[in-house]
């Protein structure tokens, strides 16, 4: 039975609201965490699907709530589908794997991929993670005043993932470019005169079709690489399908590309904006790098929302939520919680007390490349501090998204 609720007056749906800046949607998350922290309001603008009568979303903004809801499943699943808006189920199954699941499939699937993280596969890219980030600020150096995301965030998280999985090196750069397209289908900029189904059913193709090429090339001579740990593992005594082996894939690449990406970009930005926190950094960075990434990705919430859906009628924080209703959180509002972070608005890359819901905010989803994405920070900001110390950048053009927190590009001068 559908429930009527009143819609906040508080927009948070629309394109306009994800199209202004993480600055100005904070005072409206503010006002929502004072005083309406959990809110009913209208689905989101730019979803596939028609919006079916009735519909709609809790938005959940207060660091508590969202901890709670990401470490109850039971009561907020998954499996309906991660995203504020509306998608069709063949794109949920294509590009969301285990992302979009529930125990027990998730449990299983995640137990196997999650031999891609273990200490020793990560011991053994970590020296190749330096080597590149070194790679990618030499020929910063020699190619001078760029974009800053062209040519040094998106490359670092790029080749880690691809050369974890053994992407061919001529396949990498559509992979990371079907993977961006595959979450940008509401701006504007990126979509041009495509309809959003349409972008999305290309960045799918090409990814799906990357993915299947690896498949059968690792059936046929495997090598040491994930590819071929998932073309040959087996879960409960079952064999991953193509099918799910190219929607882990197509996850892979977003996750594994984006969100590191984003927190670099945002990350630089900050160091200009705080210049004393550069300095800081920089007069013991072995000492202080490790409290300063966590800052980092808790000022960038490189993953603005992530959706839940009520598997039963539940309360939250005095609400009551019937089953089946869409409950979003909202990660940047978590992250300046002023209850939880002192000066939440002031980059403190030694803050002590620094619970930030970045990657996920626990639970069985919480993200396990969280070491990778770190290693990958460390190497390149190391980098950038001590080699590239006059680098200057301007005005980010940001990306018009209600997923990712994502800069398009970003002018930078040496």
């Amino acid at each position: 039975m559908t429930i009527a609720h009143t819609f906040s007056p508080v927009d948070i749906s629309s394109i306009a609201f994800w199209a202004s800046t993480a600055v100005e949607r904070e005072k409206t998350f503010k006002v929502l965490r004072e005083h309406d922290p959990i809110s009913w309001h209208p689905p989101a603008a730019g979803g596939i699907l028609p919006v079916e009568e009735g519909d709609g979303f809790w938005a959940v903004v207060r660091h508590q709530d969202i901890r709670y809801v990401s470490n109850h499943p039971e009561l907020f699943c998954s499996g309906r589908g991660v995203q504020m808006e509306n998608h069709p189920a063949q794109v949920l199954e294509a590009t969301q794997s285990f992302l979009a699941m529930d125990p027990p499939r998730h449990t299983k699937l995640r137990r196997l991929v999650s031999a891609a993280f273990t200490p020793r596969r990560l011991a053994t890219i970590e020296q190749q993670i330096r080597d590149q980030a070194a790679r990618i600020i030499d020929e910063l150096l020699d190619t001078g005043d760029c974009d800053f995301v062209h040519h040094v965030s998106m490359r670092l998280p790029m080749w880690t993932i691809c050369e974890m999985v053994g992407v061919p090196e001529d396949k990498r750069y559509l992979v990371a470019e079907a993977a961006d397209r595959l979450v940008s289908h509401a701006d504007p900029d990126v979509r041009g005169d495509r309809e959003p189904i349409q972008l999305m059913g290309e960045s799918i193709f090409a990814l799906a079709g990357t993915a299947l090429e690896m498949v059968q090339a690792r059936r046929a001579e495997p090598q040491d690489d994930l590819m071929t740990s998932l073309v040959h593992a087996e879960v409960d005594g079952e064999r991953l399908t193509d099918d799910e082996i190219t929607a882990f894939f197509c996850l892979l690449a977003v996750a594994g590309n984006d969100t590191t990406r984003n927190t670099i970009t945002h990350g630089v930005k900050a160091l200009q904006d705080f210049p004393e926190q550069r300095r800081w950094l920089a007069a013991d960075f072995e000492g202080r790098i490790g409290p300063a990434i966590e800052e980092f990705v808790r000022w960038a919430s490189p993953v603005v929302t992530f959706r839940r859906t009520a598997t039963r009628d539940v309360e939250l924080a005095g609400h009551q939520i019937a089953a089946g209703e869409k409950v979003v959180m909202f990660y940047p509002s978590g992250n300046r919680d002023e209850s939880v972070f002192d000066n939440p608005d002031t980059l403190d890359l030694g803050r002590e007390l620094n619970p930030h819901l970045a990657f996920g905010g626990g639970g069985p989803h919480y993200c396990m490349g969280n070491m990778l994405a770190k290693r990958q920070l460390r190497a390149l900001f190391e980098e950038l501090l001590f080699r590239v110390p006059n680098l200057s950048v301007g005005e980010p053009q940001y990306l018009v998204s209600s997923f990712v927190h994502a800069v398009k590009r970003l002018p930078c001068t040496l």
